[in-house]
Formats: C-alpha cells, sequence, structure tokens
C-alpha cells in the first residue's frame, strides 16, 4: 500500500495527505481547491491526474469530503470511485456522513469485489497537522489491519470498532453530540462569568484544575474565545450537520433525545444568523448577544 489517491484536500484532507508524504507514500491528490492542490504538490505530491488514472496508479484511495452530497457524487456517482473502480482496490471515507450513506457504499462496493472502510475521525485541524487524530473505523477487521499503516501515517489513536461499516460513523456522531453539549456549556457559562465580572483568564485557570475542566473548554477558550478570533478550526455549520445525524440515529433506533434536540435547535438558529462558516466556538457570541463577522 505505498501509492495512494487522496481526494479532497480541505483544511483536515490537506495536513492528512501531507503526513503520508512525511511517511514515505506516493501520494495523488485532487481538490476543486487549486490553491490547496498547489500546496500539496510543494510539499511533494503529484496533482493533475483523473480520477481513472488516480484509480489505476493506487492501491488505497481516501477521501475527505466536507458533505454528505459530495461523498455520495464521488464515490456513487456516474463518474464515481465505485463505479470506475476494479476489485481489490481499497476505498476509505473519512468524511462525517450519514450511517446509511455508509452502507449504501459499501452493498456498492461489495457488489465489484471492491473493498470500503468508513474512518471518521475527531481532533480537529491541529490533530491532522500533528499526526494525532483519533480514527473510529468500522468495517472488515482484515482489512483494517491491512490498512493499519496508512493509518498510523496520520493519526495517534486507531480503533476498529467493529464488522458494521457504519459503527465508527455512529462512535463519531456521539463524540460531536458531547462537542455539542460541551461547546453550549462552555458558551453559557462564560457569559455568565463575564456578565457576574469575573476576570474569563483567572477564571480558566481555576476551573481547569476542578471539575469543571474539559478539552473542549480549553479548545474553545484558549484559541478561539480568549483571542476573538473565530476563523474555524470546525466550523459551526458542521458541528450542526453532525448534530442532525446524530438526532437521526437516534430517531431511527427508537430513542428519544429531548435535550439533544433542544441543541439543535440552537445551533441551527446560529447557523440561520450568520454564524455557520465561524468556529463552533463562536456559539459564545451568539449567546452573549455579540455579533461576528460573516466569514
Amino acid at each position: 500500500m505505498k501509492k495512494i489517491g487522496f481526494i479532497g484536500l480541505g483544511n483536515m484532507g490537506l495536513p492528512m495527505s501531507k503526513n503520508l508524504l512525511m511517511s514515505n507514500f506516493t501520494v495523488y491528490g485532487m481538490d476543486l481547491n487549486k490553491e490547496a492542490e498547489m500546496s500539496f504538490h510543494q510539499a511533494g505530491g503529484t496533482i493533475g491526474i483523473s480520477v481513472e488514472k488516480m484509480i489505476d496508479l493506487c492501491d488505497v484511495i481516501l477521501t475527505s469530503l466536507p458533505s454528505s452530497n459530495a461523498v455520495e457524487e464521488v464515490f456513487l456517482g456516474k463518474e464515481g470511485l465505485v463505479h470506475l473502480a476494479e476489485a481489490g482496490i481499497l476505498l476509505i471515507d473519512t468524511s462525517t456522513v450519514s450511517p446509511e450513506l455508509n452502507l449504501r457504499i459499501e452493498e456498492e462496493a461489495q457488489k465489484k469485489g471492491i473493498y470500503f472502510l468508513a474512518a471518521p475521525v475527531s481532533g480537529g485541524v491541529i490533530g491532522a497537522i500533528n499526526r494525532t487524530l483519533t480514527f473510529m473505523v468500522g468495517g472488515s477487521k482484515s482489512v483494517f489491519d491491512k490498512a493499519m499503516p496508512v493509518f498510523k501515517a496520520m493519526g495517534e489513536n486507531i480503533f476498529h470498532v467493529n464488522e458494521r461499516v457504519d459503527s465508527g460513523t455512529n462512535t463519531k456522531l456521539i463524540n460531536n453530540l458531547l462537542i455539542g453539549f460541551y461547546t453550549a456549556g462552555v458558551s453559557e457559562a462564560l457569559h455568565l462569568a463575564k456578565n457576574s465580572n469575573l476576570d474569563l483568564d483567572r477564571l480558566f485557570e481555576m476551573l481547569n484544575v476542578s471539575y469543571g475542566q474539559s478539552r473542549i473548554y480549553e479548545r474553545n477558550y484558549k484559541s478561539f474565545i480568549a483571542n476573538d478570533n473565530y476563523e474555524p478550526g470546525f466550523s459551526l455549520k458542521l458541528l450542526r450537520k453532525d448534530l442532525g445525524f446524530a438526532i437521526d440515529l437516534a430517531e431511527k433506533n427508537n430513542v428519544d433525545l429531548p435535550v439533544s434536540k433542544i441543541l439543535f435547535d440552537l445551533y441551527e438558529d446560529a447557523e440561520k444568523n450568520g454564524y455557520a462558516e465561524n468556529d463552533m466556538s463562536v456559539l459564545y457570541k451568539k449567546i452573549s448577544g455579540q455579533k461576528t463577522t460573516i466569514l
């Protein structure tokens, strides 16, 4: 598995593909954004080939895409990977999509003898850059084992959830449901603190060594809120998308999540009011009634 294709060189895909290059894989990259392709090329990657050529050259093709629609088109479209590929190639999607789409891709791939793993990631852009991502992988264990060198080139915590291809996605949706709660909790707590005349830096110093500590509190406050900088590491609209998938999963399994539904409405309202493209931590500004720059 020394020749790898990578489709989607965005905030996550670009550093992931660069780490593959640093691990001495030959990597062929593709993105609609030509600046992203050029950055990948400057790091040593090969660009400018067609999907058909990528399939011919590569043992593995990874994707990191922003939406279910994009994933569906890249995998299942008329000119998509499953349609064009031959038996034996391994396709790995690291995007967060609906579990149903994972199952549809696997079904179509199996008809042609194509291997498929759904491997969503957690850790954000910093994790992608620092090679510390967590991979939550669903699908064949034997295929997962063969792909381990590829995962290890991009991440630090590599988990095979189980043989169901959607199991990694289900795990990721539960992870992001918790992130949604933590982000809202941090936002409301800091809004209360600010209006109680507390110094937010001093508050963080104390709560960071108390039970109020969390990785999301540290991330959202230290990297974004304290600097009044909401350039997206993980945008609010992407978190809202994943919360919607989590609620859909609950409904499919006849599980009532009353508080999660309220949480989803909060993010949906923030998205509609101009906060969509900002980092998810911008929910603090929404809750505290502050304006933000629409990116």
